[in-house]
């Protein structure tokens, strides 16, 4: 199983660890709910979860955190889709509002990425 570690989570560590099947899923469903000339940053950090290491910006987050909190407050998103993008969009929010980087960590059961 491969994991993505995101930075400014809720946990006692401040990260929040999630299932990359679980991200790539939640991208599958945003094209549908966002505007088509506002999703694709979120899309596409979303479908490229668990390839690796990512930095995004403080500013990049401030604008994810946005996305993701519209994604989440919208009426057609299956309720496990709605806790997800809620979880990332206040991950995001901290960072941006820290003025930090949002960082996105691969793992991969037994090993490090």
């Amino acid at each position: 199983m491969t994991t993505v570690t995101v930075s400014h989570g809720s946990d006692f560590f401040g990260v929040d660890v999630f299932d990359a099947a679980a991200l790539r899923e939640l991208a599958q469903h945003l094209p549908g709910l966002l505007p088509a000339a506002e999703h694709p940053p979120l899309t596409d950090l979303l479908s490229s979860a668990g390839t690796g290491q990512q930095h995004i910006d403080a500013a990049q987050a401030d604008t994810l955190a946005a996305l993701l909190h519209r994604a989440s407050t919208t009426r057609g998103l299956k309720k496990q889709h709605s806790a997800l993008a809620a979880r990332l969009g206040i991950a995001a929010a901290t960072a941006a509002r820290t003025g930090q980087s949002w960082t996105w960590t691969t793992e991969t059961e037994g090993e490090q990425a």
